[in-house]
């Protein structure tokens, strides 16, 4: 029975589920997680049709500067009495229509030549936007996904643990039926077996809950899912300088990219909004023709059609607004003050999340050498109080401590796994950096 425990244990201790279950054929993969998000995830989509939306800001505001042609019609029947020099009053009946073709060529617009320039930046802004957008979705997608596996190893190291306790349970039980033990080992076995089910009912919680998590990201349920290799180990960072990674942050993330054009954009609004003091010329082309059948003031009886051009320049001298104009240039520039405080405080994010992820990278890589370190070590301690029980000189007690130590630290060692990953994730999105090759990379590390 000790030999069983001994080898349910060494075989745990490789590492939790990487070695418990075989690797599914079709078992899905971060990529195709990816996929389905890119697809599934309303957030992305959402963010797809703002750029889309935003893009649109361009041609609207060039069509200020583009000519606009024109063209109006009417047709009627006018009904009147008239009277011709004191004469009796006469019912007259006329038909007119006529129509205008204009064309209007903006010549001087200040205003509409700044507009052009600000559509520009808020492009620009929609688009660090949407990569902001993507860096996210990379990010939440290996989130969900590494949230399932860990939860499945805890599981798994929980399932190792109920079953080594069980077996611990039986040996105990026989001892007490032959003497050799005591009922406080037997309450001791049991009271942690039951500690133990009650940790795989939560992480079976856990479990339900990270699935759900990854199905809200890619819209699609995903069980079958690939694991990480056991000789897979996350790369320390380069350069190896958090200063440079803060600096590039500063510059690079998305969001600050994506606050610094809106901070451009807010600079021509407010020259845009004061050039509305200034006067605009513009070329305007007519042609067009009327016809009446007849006069209502006139008697004659004689039907009239008119065929006119006309090309005239109209000059708009902007002379008083109310004081209209100058409270939008106020309010302009109290935006674009409020768009600089917005962007300093993007940055100093943008570096802090830098700084953080890098100390996650760095502080990850050693705890998972620690605990690399606790897993075999543990391995050997439960090997060897489970002999020395045998032998008599180690207590029951004894073999549940490193039973335990042995769970915890497979549990942990899985987890610092899986969140060093997401940290060297999380520093490339902090540079905005994160991309598809980056998701690859990891994808290949599973298995």
């Amino acid at each position: 029975m000790l030999a069983k425990i001994e080898m349910h244990w060494k075989i745990a201790g490789l590492f939790v589920i990487s070695l418990l279950a075989s690797p599914a054929v079709d078992a899905s993969d971060l990529m195709e997680a990816y996929r389905l998000a890119q697809l599934g995830d309303p957030a992305f989509q959402a963010a797809t049709y703002a750029l889309e939306t935003a893009r649109q800001k361009i041609p609207q505001a060039r069509a200020g500067l583009l000519p606009v042609v024109s063209m109006t019609g009417n047709e009627g029947t006018t009904s009147a009495t008239t009277t011709f020099s004191d004469v009796l009053p006469v019912d007259r009946n006329m038909r007119a229509w006529s129509w205008n073709l204009q064309l209007t060529q903006p010549l001087l617009r200040v205003g509409s030549l700044y507009a052009y320039r600000e559509s520009g930046y808020l492009v620009m802004q929609a688009e660090a936007q949407f990569a902001q957008a993507q860096q996210d979705l990379f990010l939440r997608v290996a989130q969900a996904y590494f949230g399932v596996l860990v939860a499945q190893d805890a599981i798994a190291a929980a399932e190792g643990q109920v079953t080594a306790l069980v077996q611990q349970q039986a040996i105990v039980s026989r001892g007490l039926q032959l003497g050799t033990h005591a009922v406080t080992d037997v309450d001791d076995t049991k009271s942690r077996l039951g500690s133990a089910r009650a940790q795989r009912i939560a992480a079976s919680n856990t479990l339900e809950s990270a699935q759900a998590d990854l199905e809200k990201v890619t819209g699609k349920a995903m069980d079958n899912l690939a694991f990480l290799k056991p000789a897979a180990l996350p790369s320390p960072p380069s350069p190896m300088n958090s200063r440079a990674w803060m600096d590039e942050a500063r510059s690079s993330y998305p969001l600050v990219r994506a606050q610094r054009s809106a901070l451009d954009a807010a600079r021509e609004t407010i020259k845009k909004t004061r050039s509305e003091h200034l006067p605009s010329l513009d070329l305007v082309a007519n042609y067009g023709s009327n016809y009446s059948s007849r006069s209502l003031s006139t008697p004659s009886d004689y039907s009239t059609r008119v065929n006119q051009r006309q090309i005239s320049l109209q000059l708009t001298v902007p002379l008083f607004a109310g004081g209209a104009v100058n409270s939008r240039v106020a309010e302009a520039i109290a935006n674009m003050k409020k768009l600089e405080a917005d962007l300093e405080a993007a940055s100093r994010q943008a570096a802090t999340d830098a700084r953080q992820a890098f100390a996650g990278v760095i502080n990850g890589l050693a705890l998972i050498d620690s605990l690399n370190i606790a897993v075999e070590s543990g391995l050997n301690a439960v090997k060897g109080n489970q002999a020395g029980y045998r032998l008599g000189i180690r207590v029951n007690v004894d073999v549940l401590n490193a039973q335990q130590q042995l769970y915890n630290a497979q549990k942990d060692l899985s987890k610092a796994r899986y969140d060093t990953l997401l940290q060297g994730l999380k520093l490339k999105a902090a540079t905005g950096a994160l991309n598809e090759a980056d998701l690859n990379a990891l994808n290949s590390m599973l298995q």
